[in-house]
């Protein structure tokens, strides 16, 4: 069953730029060439966003191939499909890599173990029911590539596939 996904890519250093085509090329075996644009909110860098279409499970592979860079900030995204639930990948230099499974709505979908281990360490007194909530809800993660998310002018525009 295949999926389609999308990759942003926030900032990446010049030089690292044809090694982030060579990795995806690598997980959808085939020539990938991103179009990059400069990236306003780091100088220096550059940004880019590829569509693609895939196998369930191409968004773990291709967050799994970029997540070794340092320097590299990244968002992976895949759709449901009708064997999976959708996900959503996100990595920056200083958190590392953040993964969450999404429903149809694009809303994360959080699961019951894992609420309630964040409702455990809260009543022991080990954690910030909060902090762990906003953890589990990848917040950190957004607050750090929010600013980076906006591209500026001159953005490419990407059409909804599906409207609910």
């Amino acid at each position: 069953m295949t999926t389609r996904g999308v990759l942003y890519v926030h900032s990446a250093p010049r030089a690292l730029c044809p090694h982030v085509e060579w990795a995806v090329a690598g997980v959808l075996g085939t020539r990938v060439s991103l179009d990059w644009i400069r990236q306003p909110a780091a100088p220096g860098t550059w940004r880019s966003e590829f569509s693609w279409q895939g196998q369930a499970g191409t968004a773990s592979k291709l967050a799994s191939a970029l997540r070794g860079w340092h320097l590299l900030r990244f968002e992976v995204t895949a759709e449901p499909c009708a064997t999976a639930e959708g996900e959503r990948y996100s990595c920056t230099p200083d958190l590392g890599i953040y993964h969450a499974v999404t429903g149809i709505h694009g809303d994360i979908l959080i699961p019951e173990d894992r609420l309630r281990a964040a409702l455990q360490r809260s009543r022991q007194g080990e954690t910030d029911l909060e902090a762990d909530l906003n953890k589990l809800l990848g917040k950190p993660w957004d607050d750090e590539l929010e600013p980076f998310r906006y591209a500026g002018e001159g953005a490419p525009v990407r059409w909804l596939h599906q409207v609910v």
